[in-house]
């Protein structure tokens, strides 16, 4: 007989995404209405994101209040609500595997979306959105990238984009470096020196991401800052690719497969030669950590890249605990306030961010308040038309609580988040305060310049 709830931890199965029944329609309704009559008897997960009051408005509208009569063309409107956080399944359901119930929300989700995008159901906007790699390539020129970034900010052109691509005139949009990360950094540190430690390699490959080098380059010249004041050799990865996350919240699981075959053949030879890979967005830490190798179960080399990936401070942490790391910082970093984006929420690492404030805070002066919710914002979700208000409205409690003593600094891993959470506080008139990579906030503290 089933029990209420789990008492081990959530375990995850591969995606059977290769498997011509994934992409059976009528086969993913049954596992959708399934999964939905589970989810309407328990509404644990209610708060969380729109996907679930929508689900649970449709059942309640229905004659007997039941999932079966909720008609199948009307999933899409759960399924379009859901941006694959992973928070349901790691903080919330009580019914995922090992339970027998096996409920795997966001996968299920997934399939639906994988099924819409083969059927052509996703406009050319939306995969122009998820394509970082093709509006990125403009990064880098300065002439190019100063009259396109003026001109993003025009009504005129906020409204093409709004009718084109579908993106809300009020969203905030990162701008175009003028310098692209992999461009102006050194390819390599100083340092020379590996020293392994029992929990950590030595040295790091960096793993840049899209957002770090077309957009802010800065959280990655901070990041090597940290390891060049630590005396931890670094390399930058030889080349890279998107690394597919925003192809999988389309559903398009060809893409992620194409950005799989560019960047994991690189990726893993750094993982054969004994380096820690870091990269300072926790989505792309996600990627390979998470659905990657849930995709390509039997690929060694993605097996590999999945056990050398870190988060940063997931290192540097480790870091510390080997005695490795300097803690000599000198610069009070007052009112902080920090939020944990759901990405790194559910690479099951614990709040290792907020350990290294608290070890800051030993040294120097830090007045740390953590914010453990989603901020709404979840990719392009935040920036669409139609979904734009409704990020807006779920992030409202993180920018009264990220408010709530007015802060010297805010902080998010994701910095799509910190510029979300951001734009929110204005909008509610909230106190203002600087926003900054919490790398950016240990450089801070460390007195680099």
């Amino acid at each position: 007989m089933a029990t209420e709830g789990n008492l081990q931890a959530p375990t995850r199965h591969p995606i059977d995404w290769k498997n011509p029944v994934f992409y059976d329609e009528a086969a993913c309704n049954a596992e959708l209405e399934r999964i939905f009559d589970i989810c309407h008897g328990c509404r644990r997960c209610v708060s969380l994101c729109q996907a679930f009051p929508n689900l649970f408005d449709l059942v309640d509208a229905t004659e007997d209040g039941e999932v079966h009569g909720v008609a199948k063309s009307d999933y899409a409107k759960v399924v379009d609500q859901c941006y694959l956080c992973d928070l349901c399944y790691m903080t919330k359901c009580p019914y995922t595997p090992p339970h027998p119930w096996n409920v795997d929300f966001p996968h299920t989700m997934l399939r639906a979306k994988a099924i819409k995008f083969k059927q052509g159901g996703v406009s050319g906007g939306e995969k122009l959105l998820a394509s970082t790699d093709v509006h990125g390539q403009f990064a880098g020129i300065p002439v190019v990238v100063q009259v396109a970034n003026a001109l993003n900010k025009t009504k005129p052109v906020r409204k093409l984009l709004d009718s084109t691509l579908h993106v809300h005139p009020d969203a905030w949009l990162p701008e175009l470096a003028t310098k692209r990360f992999r461009w102006s950094a050194d390819k390599q540190g100083r340092a020379t020196v590996v020293t392994n430690g029992e929990r950590t390699p030595g040295k790091v490959a960096i793993f840049s991401t899209c957002f770090v080098n077309y957009n802010e380059p800065g959280i990655g010249f901070d990041l090597i800052k940290l390891l060049e004041h630590n005396e931890i050799p670094y390399v930058l990865v030889d080349k890279e690719k998107c690394c597919g996350m925003p192809k999988l919240e389309l559903g398009d699981l060809d893409s992620v497969a194409e950005h799989k075959a560019a960047n994991i053949p690189v990726l893993a030879k750094y993982a054969r030669d004994g380096y820690a890979i870091v990269t300072a967005i926790p989505s792309c830490t996600l990627m390979y950590k998470q659905e990657l190798p849930l995709m390509f179960p039997d690929c060694a080399e993605t097996q590999a890249v999945k056990k050398a990936m870190f988060d940063p401070f997931e290192y540097f942490i480790a870091r510390n605990r080997d005695g490795l790391l300097k803690t000599d910082f000198k610069t009070a970093l007052g009112k902080v306030s920090y939020h944990i984006p759901c990405h790194g929420r559910v690479q099951n690492i614990g709040r290792k961010t907020e350990e290294m404030f608290k070890l800051i805070g030993k040294q120097v002066d830090v007045r740390l308040a953590t914010v453990e919710r989603c901020s709404g914002h979840a990719g392009t979700y935040g920036v669409k038309t139609q979904t734009h208000p409704i990020a807006m409205k779920i992030g409202r409690p993180v920018f009264k609580a990220m408010a709530k003593e007015p802060p010297d600094f805010i902080s998010s891993d994701c910095q799509l988040a910190g510029h979300h959470i951001a734009q929110g506080m204005a909008v509610n008139d909230l106190p203002k305060a600087r926003l900054a990579h919490p790398l950016s906030l240990v450089r801070i503290a460390y007195g680099l310049e």
